[in-house]
């Protein structure tokens, strides 16, 4: 598969440590080309992707737990690179994903959605996507039907194709951030639905509060601490 869109850098921006609203503004400032030129891939791999790499965007997603997104992102190239991923077995798959924890479980969730999203031998998972008005709808519908998503993945890979702009990807890093600015009181001990919605109306709230879209503020939040974007 000869992918246009797969390669992505990391877009390196300074560590911001200031822990006031009036700080976080003004570092959105500072990196907002770097944050409108990813929001802008992001939409170019809905508008011109094709199948291959949307479903490319869901094999990250199904990676990314508990690993680091550079490490993961770099295994699906590997297995785009090597025609790996529409063809080989989970054992395959698992063999050459080095750095990705759980391989074995994750390869095997590649092969199930691989195989759900499959119709006459072709992968039609962008044409089912579009067939959803709600992106809300279109989440409950991923968890329900992709093994190895959740609310966090479902919410990442949406984002990642430019069709999830408005919905959180509540990872330990973005609930820290969200407990420093104030827009949730305490860091949650268990993160159940239930407490997922309630803190991603929460951070749509501050969003809108400080005039920081929620498509950026996941991308500030993981560049202040990283000192980069990525994906």
């Amino acid at each position: 598969m000869k992918n246009k869109l797969i390669p992505i850098d990391f877009l390196k921006t300074p560590i911001d440590n200031s822990d006031t609203i009036e700080g976080l503004k003004i570092f959105w400032k500072k990196v907002l080309p770097l944050s409108s030129q990813r929001e802008q891939h992001f939409a170019d791999v809905w508008k011109e992707g094709t199948e291959e790499e949307i479903f490319a965007e869901l094999i990250f997603c199904l990676f990314t737990p508990q690993s680091k997104a550079v490490t993961c992102w770099a295994a699906v190239k590997t297995l785009a690179d090597k025609n790996m991923i529409f063809d080989s077995t989970a054992e395959d798959i698992a063999n050459t994903i080095s750095g990705v924890r759980f391989k074995h479980n994750k390869a095997k969730y590649v092969v199930e959605a691989r195989d759900f999203f499959t119709e006459n031998e072709k992968i039609k998972i962008k044409e089912k996507l579009a067939s959803f008005n709600d992106i809300y709808e279109l989440r409950k519908w991923l968890i329900a039907n992709v093994k190895g998503i959740a609310y966090k993945e479902a919410g990442h890979f949406l984002r990642n194709i430019g069709i999830g702009k408005d919905l959180a990807i509540l990872d330990r890093h973005i609930l820290r951030n969200l407990k420093v600015y104030g827009a949730i009181e305490e860091f949650p001990k268990n993160l159940n639905v239930k407490t997922y919605l309630e803190i991603e109306k929460k951070m749509q709230g501050f969003a809108k509060e400080t005039g920081i879209p929620m498509s950026h503020l996941d991308m500030l939040f993981w560049c202040k601490n990283t000192g980069g974007i990525f994906k």
